[in-house]
């Protein structure tokens, strides 16, 4: 399963999807695995612009971020994104989704 966090240091899960600059993508499969940082670019005075993020997010199972719009979670649902509201250290905000879907398929 791949994850990706929307954070703005890489240590927090602590910014809106649509104010999502930059990303942060995982693998999960017996243990968490960082892939890469991926940079989007976002107009930091226009709206709606989690489409931006979802695109670059693609090949992504599941996205978290600390909130995000209606229209997003619409993007989401066409491409088969799951998306997750959460804050906090990215370390935690990933154990907790990890535990969640574990606790869920088992």
């Amino acid at each position: 399963m791949r994850l990706a966090v929307v954070s703005s240091d890489g240590e927090n899960v602590d910014l809106h999807l649509g104010k999502g600059h930059s990303v942060y993508v995982y693998d999960y499969e017996d243990d968490l695995t960082f892939v890469e940082k991926r940079d989007v670019e976002i107009a930091e005075d226009s709206k709606h612009q989690g489409g931006k993020v979802i695109k670059a997010c693609e090949d992504c199972d599941v996205l978290i971020s600390m909130q995000y719009g209606f229209k997003s979670k619409v993007r989401a649902d066409k491409i088969g994104m799951k998306l997750v509201i959460d804050e906090g250290p990215v370390d935690e905000v990933l154990q907790r989704y990890i535990d969640h879907y574990n606790f869920m398929h088992n």
